[in-house]
């Protein structure tokens, strides 16, 4: 590291810092900051925050990581605040248990459901109590993937901002409109956008390459062991399911929505 970029790194050694606690509590919580910031952790993860255009608040380097500080330092904005911590202070602050040496306070972008609903053909995710974080984290990898235009999370599921989620997201979560509804609301604004509306099951319904996927739709899928509400079952267009003639009794709710997305994707590639 050159000497110029090593002086940018601010020394602190104290856990009271209020940075370090702002990045604890960040971590705790799940949630974003007074400032609007999410905590996150790892080189990848941090890269792909820059590389997604986000604004970072702090970035903070564990003292046995300078490695990482190296590579990492030229890609921050100088006005970015750079924290070198000590080994156990910044193991303190973080999420994991094995930390890569790297953390910082990034600045989320903000949606809405006006910016879910933009794209021509919008292909919308509702997740109804969804409370595992690594499905929800691989809920959005998929969205992303397979060109959903965001998802919605209904009343109980993990936020999106838990350090699990935002790992499993391997940086989704950093592009892709995601955002907390309450989704018998959001339906109104659905169908007025032209949505068909799809319920989930792994009972039945109409096996997912028989339905039309292809025009403006969303997803609704439930918890992981009790499914969609009867409330909102209710007011959908139609049933799906993908079929599996093994002998498992259901699919994870991020392998059912990745199921879903991948053949949503390819019948709007195939013009159906």
């Amino acid at each position: 590291m050159n000497k110029g970029l090593r002086q940018r790194l601010r020394r602190v050694a104290s856990r009271q810092n209020p940075l370090v606690k702002q990045l604890r509590r960040a971590f705790a919580r799940g949630g974003t900051t007074a400032e609007g910031c999410c905590a996150i952790e790892s080189l990848r993860l941090v890269e792909e925050a820059i590389r997604s255009g986000l604004r970072f608040q702090a970035v903070f380097f564990r003292q046995s990581s300078v490695a990482v500080a190296d590579r990492l330092l030229p890609q921050i904005a100088a006005q970015v605040e750079t924290v070198l911590l000590p080994n156990e202070i910044f193991d303190s602050a973080v999420a994991t248990e094995t930390p890569q040496g790297v953390a910082a306070l990034a600045k989320i972008k903000s949606f809405t459901l006006d910016d879910v609903l933009r794209p021509y053909q919008p292909l919308v995710v509702a997740l109804s109590g969804i409370q595992d974080p690594g499905n929800l984290g691989t809920v959005l990898r998929s969205a992303e993937a397979f060109g959903a235009s965001g998802v919605l999370l209904g009343v109980g599921t993990v936020s999106q901002f838990n350090s699990k989620a935002v790992r499993a997201s391997a940086g989704s979560v950093f592009r892709l409109p995601v955002i907390g509804v309450k989704l018998d609301e959001a339906i109104s604004r659905l169908r007025q956008a032209g949505l068909r509306l799809l319920a989930t099951s792994s009972h039945g319904g109409t096996p997912a390459d028989q339905v039309n996927l292809a025009s403006p739709l969303a997803f609704f899928i439930g918890n992981e062991g009790s499914g969609l509400p009867r409330e909102l079952i209710s007011q959908m267009d139609e049933t799906v399911v993908v079929p599996h003639p093994g002998q498992v009794e259901s699919l994870n709710a991020a392998v059912a929505a990745s199921i879903l997305l991948y053949e949503a994707s390819r019948q709007r590639r195939a013009g159906i």
